[in-house]
């Protein structure tokens, strides 16, 4: 039987026993009657909970554990026992070695019972939660037909962690994470034309961080450097000029925030400042050129994604540290207070929203545990519904915004660093006759 921390599903013990016995993905499929994309994605899955970066590091963990039986790596047979050295001779507790035991297992009882109690109350983020780069690289996941999504013209640089925004109806793709590492490039796509076009580069080259327009203009506010640590900087893009300035920076370094533009102001939820996850709402007044805080969301995490519903921004998933959230907030900038509303279906760390008339649309996720579907939130009902995804698995860390009344999603990681851009129409929209290359 297997131990009781085995942290491989049954089905991803059959994959990985397959894969010991030298299957490739398409006779493993065979074998149990799925599809390879599904083997692919159990195989993404079983990397990341062994942390291994090739199947035969993780078969070899998993043999080692004791959860996959593979021939040829059974157990060395144990060493002759080394002779028993003379019986120590007990001493009696001092009276501040008593106290120091008590206390010792009193911490240790509270982390037993409650197990999430330190990284509640300091969430730190691991390295592989801030870059995609020390995962394994399975290439980019094979598209399936989904509904209402289409396929459009790639970036022509493959990237997650990136920021996305519409401006003058244009989509701005800024900065991110490649396989090269960490890019300041900035490309601009056309509806119009389905192409791409560069644009000046970033001054700064950072990974996730977010973008919003206000007043023709688009702030770019923090995100992480290619060695991990996160800025300050406030970076500003002129689309007229094609020029970029800095502005007043954050009061601390912050990346991994969720990011919305509201009546003429940034307000950034959440984010990871270096040390740890926060719960904080900071506020952006680019007339004043000035921040200031104001009510946090109730829960400190990173990665989730924020869109304005009219005199409303809507806050939803993100991840903690452990495990992605599935909350839903609702914050009122002109009272300064929240409100809660329906959770999402499933937890959802890595997101984006856009807004479509009175529907949210949450794309992406799977950090954690595969996704089949995205989701829709209905404003006028509180409730959540499934719609389909063209990438089920993961699709983390892309870039999601709203263009008239379609739904962009651009790049992100499934199993590699993707450039793929799907726009999602809306149920009296029609598909588009667009190749799949721009002019």
């Amino acid at each position: 039987m297997a131990p009781p921390d085995n942290p491989l599903s049954k089905r991803e013990q059959e994959i990985l026993t397959l894969v010991a016995r030298g299957l490739t993905n398409q006779e493993i499929a065979r074998e149990l009657v799925i599809s390879p994309n599904t083997v692919k994605v159990h195989l993404r899955n079983i990397f990341e909970k062994l942390e291994a970066a090739s199947r035969t590091e993780a078969i070899v963990r998993a043999a080692q554990a004791g959860w996959i039986q593979v021939a040829g790596l059974d157990e060395e047979e144990p060493a002759a026992a080394p002779p028993s050295p003379p019986a120590a001779v007990e001493l009696p507790l001092r009276p501040w070695q008593r106290v120091y035991f008590v206390a010792a297992a009193a911490l240790v009882l509270a982390a037993l019972l409650l197990p999430g109690l330190w990284q509640r109350a300091w969430p730190a983020a691991a390295a592989s939660d801030l870059s995609d780069a020390s995962l394994p690289r399975l290439g980019a996941p094979a598209r399936q037909t989904a509904g209402r999504w289409q396929s459009l013209a790639p970036m022509p640089t493959a990237r997650s962690r990136l920021a996305v925004a519409a401006l003058d109806g244009l989509l701005f793709a800024i900065a991110g994470e490649t396989a090269e590492g960490v890019t300041a490039a900035v490309e601009v796509y056309d509806p119009q034309t389905n192409g791409w076009l560069p644009r000046a580069a970033k001054p700064t080259a950072v990974a996730n961080a977010q973008a919003a327009a206000v007043g023709g203009r688009l702030y770019v506010p923090g995100g992480t450097l290619a060695d991990g640590s996160p800025v300050a900087v406030l970076e500003v893009y002129d689309p007229a000029a094609d020029a970029w300035s800095t502005a007043s920076p954050m009061p601390q370094p912050l990346a991994g925030y969720a990011l919305a533009a509201f009546q003429g102001r940034l307000y950034l939820f959440g984010g990871w400042n270096g040390a740890g996850y926060l719960d904080q709402t900071l506020v952006y007044d680019p007339a004043a050129d000035t921040w200031r805080s104001a009510p946090g969301p109730g829960r400190a995490m990173g990665f989730a994604a924020a869109a304005v519903l009219s005199d409303r921004i809507l806050l939803a998933g993100g991840f903690d540290g452990r495990r992605e959230l599935a909350q839903c907030s609702l914050f009122y900038p002109a009272e300064a207070r929240w409100a809660a509303c329906a959770p999402l279906i499933a937890p959802r760390g890595g997101l984006g929203l856009a807004v479509e008339g009175p529907a949210v649309y949450a794309i992406g996720g799977g950090w954690t545990a595969a996704l089949t579907f995205n989701e829709r939130y209905d404003s006028l009902t509180d409730t959540w519904s499934s719609i389909p995804t063209p990438y089920p698995g993961q699709w983390r860390h892309l870039g999601v915004t709203a263009l008239g009344s379609e739904v962009y999603a651009v790049g992100g990681w499934s199993g590699d660093y993707l450039d793929t851009v799907e726009v999602f129409l809306g149920p009296f929209r029609s598909f588009l006759p667009l190749g799949s290359r721009g002019q």
